[in-house]
């Protein structure tokens, strides 16, 4: 009997790995995996062996108008590479779909105290 549940619970395996995250959409999951495919080689997190070439993207990238994200995708940048050759428009609008569930980085919430964070130099 246990090597039966063994090989279902290997069967089951690979079918529970596609499901899409939770409170994902079947647009979204489609946009992640080819943000995954194309996009997070220049728009990531910089690494310590990869350096980061494209903005980090997220909800707030071009102001958080997906008409404009999926304009800079297919057409894209002086720095990017436009896309619509590559992927067809439902594609686009997956990945634009995708960038919208992308948190804002830490790093780019200004500080809460509504102070600027100014430097003083001794002089």
């Amino acid at each position: 009997m246990k090597h039966h549940a063994w090989l279902v619970l290997v069967w089951l395996i690979p079918a529970a790995s596609l499901a899409q995250p939770v409170g994902q959409s079947e647009q979204q999951a489609l946009g992640a995996r080819l943000f995954n495919q194309s996009c997070v080689l220049c728009h990531k997190n910089p690494q310590i062996t990869a350096s980061q070439y494209g903005p980090i993207l997220s909800t707030a990238t071009l102001g958080g108008k997906e008409d404009v994200m999926r304009e800079v995708i297919s057409n894209g940048t002086p720095r990017m590479p436009g896309f619509k050759h590559q992927f067809t428009p439902d594609q686009i609008t997956a990945i634009a779909a995708y960038i919208k569930t992308i948190p804002v980085p830490a790093t780019a919430v200004a500080p809460t105290s509504g102070k600027p964070n100014v430097s003083r130099d001794a002089d």
